[in-house]
């Protein structure tokens, strides 16, 4: 009998594409979040260089052992002309040693100047994420959000994509020749969820216990220009003026997290708003949760939906990327962007809870996430 010798050849002796992702660094975030999961995903078919400007952060060791990780750090030196001779010569150290080394390459932190420079270095099959909706994050200012993306080059690379469907027609409104003259392919790529690690992650112990009460569960950054956690508070001041039991647990930290400890004190809601603080594995509160609850004015497409479908927790969301497509009526309820609106949900959700239309199918969304990013790098 005839062996065909390919079939037993190792991961290191096949033939593989290589891949570059670029990123800030691997701490605590959604952004960071969806890397680790996409990158652990692909490793089992392509050769990956993960380029961090800080290789810090919780996330590092999450990151398979196979990954190569290098550092690609500019100068911050405060001498202008030191720093700027630092810089080119880094630059064209990278050049030389890196310039289209690989099949395809990725920027996956859409703000990082460095990694926009690392990813369209690295190979012409190149492709920046966008991870919001950045009309939405510069109001509705066109000219403030062409410079942003003026600023990471997003002319030279070959793909945007984006996040959500919401965030890539936002893309095009800014630059609608894009999609008059088609010289760059934007698309729109959910990112991937690690069930199995979610569901196991869910069972760890946490101090808290399960309240006799109707709980909503917030988990995000608390920068009140991007999540509105002040909408939340003013929706809870609201339903204990009503008289209503519930408690609210806001895991997360950030640049607003002192104001809104100052109001909760203020309406003398501390016993029904409870700050959790930072937490590398939130998901044991989404089991002592009744409902999640996002308050945003602008998100790309916001992991929480997919963490709380995985683990079967109804979801209350503002009207935010592309939650009227994929939360309304089948996982939850969307709202409009103001504390009343909120209120009457939770209010709502308190007096008659809600029930999931639709059992979330994660083999299928990741598969189809998967071959989408496989037509790109091949």
């Amino acid at each position: 009998m005839i062996q065909i010798k390919c079939f037993n050849l190792n991961r290191e002796e096949r033939k593989m594409k290589k891949i570059l992702f670029s990123a800030y660094s691997l701490e605590i975030g959604g952004i960071e979040t969806a890397l680790v999961t996409l990158l652990n995903s692909l490793i089992n078919k392509y050769n990956i260089t993960l380029v961090l400007e800080k290789k810090q952060g919780d996330f590092l060791k999450d990151i398979d052992k196979r990954i190569e990780i290098i550092t690609y750090t500019p100068s911050t030196n405060k001498n202008t002309v030191l720093r700027k001779t630092l810089n080119v010569c880094k630059r064209m150290f990278f050049s030389l040693r890196y310039k289209n080394k690989y099949d395809f390459a990725v920027s996956f932190a859409t703000y990082s100047r460095p990694g926009s420079f690392v990813a369209r270095t690295a190979a012409k099959n190149n492709a920046l994420w966008v991870h919001s909706d950045y009309l939405a994050t510069y109001q509705g200012n066109i000219e403030e959000a062409k410079r942003f993306f003026q600023s990471v080059n997003y002319n030279k690379f070959k793909t945007i994509v984006c996040i959500s469907e919401r965030a890539k027609q936002s893309f095009l409104t800014i630059f609608p020749e894009i999609k008059k003259e088609g010289f760059i392919q934007v698309i729109a790529i959910n990112n991937m969820i690690d069930a199995g690690s979610i569901e196991e992650k869910a069972k760890e112990g946490i101090p808290l216990k399960k309240q006799e009460v109707t709980t909503f569960l917030h988990v995000g950054r608390h920068d009140e220009f991007s999540k509105k956690i002040t909408r939340l508070i003013e929706a809870a001041k609201m339903l204990k003026e009503d008289g209503e039991k519930f408690k609210i647990l806001l895991i997360g930290e950030g640049p607003n997290t002192k104001e809104y400890k100052n109001i909760v004190k203020k309406y003398d809601l501390e016993n029904n708003i409870i700050f959790c603080g930072m937490q590398k594995n939130p998901y044991p509160y989404f089991n002592i949760s009744d409902a999640l609850i996002l308050t945003s004015e602008f998100e790309g497409f916001p992991i929480v939906f997919n963490e709380a479908r995985v683990l079967n927790l109804p979801i209350i969301t503002t009207d935010v990327s592309d939650s009227k497509k994929d939360i309304e009526g089948k996982y939850g309820i969307v709202v409009e962007k103001d504390p009343h609106s909120i209120y009457m949900a939770m209010k709502k959700f308190i007096e008659s809870g809600y029930q999931i239309q639709k059992k979330f199918d994660v083999q299928e969304f990741n598969k189809n996430i998967e071959n989408q990013i496989e037509r790109l790098i091949d």
